[in-house]
């Protein structure tokens, strides 16, 4: 069960762990590991977007005749 998750999941499951943090249900060692859990999944979401922005501004600089100015 190695699949890489999407964005999407990636983001789905750091709200629930922030969710599970904020019940103030769980004792402080486990609450410290779920906060390890969602900073590995908002960096890996972080670097999904830096890398969706960089293809997005490659597309628009090699776009036939249109400058990047040009985009809103």
């Amino acid at each position: 069960m190695d699949k890489e998750m999407s964005f999407e999941e990636n983001l789905k499951e750091m709200e629930r762990l922030v969710e599970d943090l904020e019940s103030g249900k769980y004792s402080l060692e486990e609450s410290i590991e779920i906060y390890e859990k969602a900073i590995t999944l908002r960096e890996k979401c972080r670097r999904f977007l830096e890398e969706s922005e960089k293809k997005v501004e490659k597309l628009m600089a090699t776009a036939n005749g249109v400058e990047r100015e040009e985009f809103p």
